[in-house]
């Protein structure tokens, strides 16, 4: 996997599982990278995008960060759901029916989400904690 380094590629990673094997049944949270390539190139892949709104729709912990949320938007999974994220994505946020605050890190049902990364002390000590809770109940999808 080639990360990304704001514009520049970054490190290359391996993967233990691709994509195509992936099921969010298997994983206990969910953390969705921040930057602007990152998320970017997420909110391209078709299969990305389901394995994120599938997650959401589990009820599970997920952890955004930055323009992270691009991704969520992508998904369909913001609207009615409080959260932040780098400023210039409030409007994005806006349009596809969150509502967006401008704080350090906030939590909604398991979302957890941040600005930039001088939030990650608060964003990790959050995240964690929704991790400990396991799933939340009222963010399933209706059957």
């Amino acid at each position: 996997m080639q990360g990304w380094n704001h514009f520049d590629k970054g490190d290359r990673f391996n993967v233990d599982i691709d994509l195509d094997q992936a099921d969010c049944n298997d994983y206990d949270a969910l953390l969705l990278p921040g930057g602007v390539a990152n998320p970017d190139q997420l909110r391209t892949s078709p299969k990305a995008v389901q394995f994120v709104k599938d997650f959401m729709e589990s009820g599970k912990p997920v952890g955004v960060i930055c323009h992270g949320p691009w991704t969520l938007i992508e998904a369909g999974v913001v609207k009615g759901r409080t959260l932040t994220s780098w400023p210039s994505l409030k409007t994005d946020l806006t349009n596809a029916g969150a509502k967006w605050v401008d704080q350090e890190v906030v939590v909604d049902k398991g979302l957890v989400s941040s600005r930039k990364p001088a939030d990650i002390p608060a964003f990790n000590k959050k995240l964690i904690e929704e991790i400990g809770e396991g799933t939340h109940a009222g963010t399933r999808k209706a059957a």
